[in-house]
Parts: C-alpha cells; sequence; structure tokens
C-alpha cells in the first residue's frame, strides 16, 4: 500500500514507521510545512519520498492527517477534494467534533474516518518517532456510520497494525472523554510548572532537587503549545467544565490543610486511591 502522511512529526513519523516495519505500507509520501522535517524524516527512513500535496494524494490509496487539529480541520476539505472512490482519508486528532463537522456536508465525506490513536509524548519532530509506541494502546473510531465500509475496513487494518485495540463512539462522547482523561491532565502539568517557576526561582534547586514523581507529573508541560492550544480551542466547552471540577476538588484539598481538617484529607486521599482499582486492571 503507498499513502500520504500530512505532517511527518511524532504521530505521523510513528504511524509510518510501524506500518512499514508490519509490511502493510510499501511506500510513503511525506508533505509536510517544515522542510526540515521532511528532510530528517527522508533521512530517517519514515517517508520514501518528499512530496507536494497533490501529487503525493493522487498516488496513494490513504492519506493520514496528522497535524495539529486546527490546521487539520482547514486542509481535510482540500485533500477530500483531491480524492476519488477508491482512497482513503483519516486524521489522527485529538479532538474530534470539529472536524466531523467540518465536513460533514462534503460530497466524498464517506471516504473519511475520523481517527484517534491514544497515545504521544511531550516530545515533537521525526526524530521523536518510534516504531512501536502504538503497541496495547486505544484507538477510536469516531461516527463509524458516516464512513463507508471499505473505507472503515482499512482503518480497522492500519489499527490492528499498530497493535492497537479499537473503541468505537460518537465524536461528542470522545471530546468529553478526552477533556477527563487527557486534556486536562496537561493543563494540571502546565499550572504545576508555572507554580514551581514562580515560587522556587533557583533553578538549579530545581533541577538537583527534583523526584521521579515530580518529573513524571510536569512531564506533560513540555509538551508544545503548538499542539496544544488548537486542542484547547477546539474542546474549549468540555476543558473548561472538566477544569471547573479539578478546581473544586484542589479548594477541597486546601480547606482541609487550612481547618487542620486532617480526617477530611485522609478521606480525600482514600478516595482517590480508588483509581488505582481501575488502571491496575
Amino acid at each position: 500500500m503507498k499513502i500520504t502522511i500530512i505532517g511527518v512529526g511524532l504521530i505521523g513519523g510513528s504511524m509510518a514507521l510501524k506500518l512499514k516495519s508490519a509490511g502493510l505500507v510499501s511506500y510513503v509520501f511525506g508533505v509536510d510545512q517544515n522542510e526540515n522535517h521532511l528532510t530528517e524524516a527522508k533521512n530517517l527512513g519514515i517517508i520514501d519520498e518528499i512530496s507536494s500535496l497533490e501529487n503525493a494524494v493522487s498516488q496513494s490509496e490513504l492519506v493520514i492527517i496528522a497535524i495539529p487539529v486546527d490546521a487539520a480541520r482547514k486542509i481535510l476539505p482540500s485533500v477530500l477534494d483531491l480524492i476519488n472512490d477508491n482512497q482513503t482519508v483519516m486524521d489522527v486528532g485529538s479532538t474530534k467534533h470539529g472536524i466531523v463537522e467540518t465536513v460533514r456536508n462534503h460530497p466524498m465525506r464517506k471516504r473519511f474516518v475520523a481517527f484517534h490513536p491514544m497515545w504521544g509524548t511531550e516530545n515533537s519532530g521525526p526524530k521523536s518517532a518510534i516504531s512501536a509506541s502504538f503497541s496495547g494502546k486505544a484507538a477510536v473510531i469516531c461516527n463509524r456510520e458516516e464512513s463507508d465500509e471499505d473505507a472503515l475496513k482499512i482503518v480497522e487494518k492500519i489499527t490492528k497494525n499498530l497493535d492497537m485495540h479499537l473503541i468505537y463512539m460518537n465524536a461528542e462522547d470522545h471530546d468529553i472523554h478526552t477533556a477527563y482523561i487527557s486534556h486536562i491532565s496537561h493543563i494540571t502539568s502546565y499550572a504545576l510548572a508555572n507554580t514551581v517557576l514562580e515560587k522556587e526561582r533557583e533553578e538549579e534547586t530545581i533541577f538537583q532537587l527534583a523526584s521521579t514523581g515530580f518529573s513524571s507529573t510536569v512531564r506533560l508541560a513540555k509538551s508544545h503549545p503548538e499542539m496544544w492550544v488548537p486542542i484547547f480551542k477546539q474542546n474549549k466547552e468540555n476543558v473548561l467544565d472538566v477544569l471547573n471540577e479539578h478546581i473544586s476538588q484542589l479548594r477541597k484539598f486546601k480547606s482541609a490543610l487550612e481547618k487542620e481538617n486532617y480526617d477530611l484529607l485522609e478521606d480525600l486521599i482514600r478516595n482517590a486511591n480508588k483509581i488505582r482499582g481501575i488502571l491496575d486492571k
């Protein structure tokens, strides 16, 4: 299979590496506004050819859009304009409602599959691509009833070759759930990093005293705003909902400490411990 990757960074690059190693994909066209990324991806064997959008799409069975969600919404209609009934387009964005609404009335809508691989790191660019990164992780297809059956089968085959397990849901539910299990984690990490940077002025002290727990908690704060500002923008209402609940929970901890109510503090922590039973299944 010949495919086009639009956006040869972390996600797009990792998908290309895995699909090539699995033998499903024989040739990868790379399309990206960042010329350095294209050169790196070519040198790393992630893509086989640097190409224009039109040339790449014309020769591909599958087009994967792996760019920030606002840019994906802008380019998707143009990509669908270029394809025929034998080609499939998928995206990998972290928000889904906006993108499916963008092309709801497009004549080639049924050739598009809204897809989200539930994996990522704080790193970016083709040098961060990892072939085995998706193994064992969840992948979501949204609004499958709006896609042609053969297009769905191609994306399902992609999922299988990425070693991911597949979940189906509608775009609205997807965006609610990702706000709670992904997007709020990034806001919390950014806020904690800003808190420490504000209160602890000595960089060397942060470096020397940072524990594994602190480092893992603020790891997501290394994630680039070019990716995450569009996600927060596209999923604003859901993120605000979970953020309000998060602030409410922080106030409970603050109140327990202020009032020296250590029984309440213990109750809050024990309740939080219930998450272990869910995540350790």
